[in-house]
């Protein structure tokens, strides 16, 4: 039976408020963080500017469903569920299904080589690899060691493996860091860090290719298509991308 012109229009507007009401609930859920680990009822609405009473109907239903806990002084904080959740996305967490798309598309907006680079002992390791499709790039391979003390790529590895020196805390401050000629005199490399869950080193993102392509203007487009990438990969390694987003919605001087 065909369904009237009126029964159609209730369901589209049922569906509406169940889709406005899904956002509303998981913007709850979304408003934890490290920093903000439990809320009052009034903090969760000052936080995600829904009225005090939408926010206790939701919280009822997502503490009834495990996603929230109240304790006897009102206090909101995660519940069991998302737990629950996070095993199973870790258990079919395959880190190249989602890296090697993101280089790819770096590799593509920036005309050079992109790489992800981990620590190996006292070297790098390039885990993934997208060569520039430019007839000319640097020789770098997949599965290839390099030293951690020179390029891009091993010092992002240092700065946030603790150590110390100015160079290292400008790296943890501005999340970028840029080198000319220092691995291979013919070679240029901006790299960032890429993080997993409590922010965690997972490893660097790297762009390198000739020196001569590196011009300031090349080094600023290829610095904000870096920190976007390496906002994916940190979400998809369940680590908070703010820090990236800031740096690129951020004023440039």
């Amino acid at each position: 039976m065909r369904k009237t012109q009126s029964e159609n229009s209730v369901e589209e507007s049922t569906d509406t408020v169940g889709v406005a009401a899904v956002n509303r609930a998981l913007s709850l859920l979304a408003a934890f963080s490290n920093q903000h680990r439990s809320f009052t009822l009034t903090q969760l609405a000052e936080q995600t500017g829904l009225y005090k009473s939408t926010v206790l109907r939701l919280a009822e239903s997502l503490e009834s469903a495990g996603y929230l806990f109240r304790d006897r002084e009102g206090v909101y904080t995660l519940g069991p569920a998302p737990l629950r959740l996070a095993a199973i996305y870790r258990s079919s967490l395959h880190p190249s299904e989602f890296i090697m798309p993101v280089l790819r598309e770096l590799s593509s907006l920036t005309g050079e080589s992109a790489a992800m680079y981990t620590r190996a002992g006292d070297k790098r390791l390039c885990a993934y690899r997208i060569s520039s499709p430019r007839a000319i790039s640097d020789n770098v391979q997949q599965d290839e060691l390099l030293s951690l003390d020179k390029g891009a790529g091993g010092h992002v590895l240092l700065a946030f493996d603790g150590a110390v020196g100015e160079r290292y805390d400008a790296i943890r401050k501005n999340l970028v860091c840029l080198t000319m000629g220092e691995r291979d005199q013919e070679t240029a490399a901006v790299a960032c860090p890429v993080f997993g869950t409590e922010q965690k080193l997972q490893g660097a993102l790297s762009v390198s290719g000739p020196l001569h392509r590196f011009t300031p203007e090349a080094v600023q487009a290829i610095q904000g298509h870096l920190l976007t990438a390496a906002a994916k990969v940190t979400t998809h390694f369940g680590g908070d991308p703010s820090p990236f987003k800031d740096l690129i919605s951020s004023p440039k001087p």
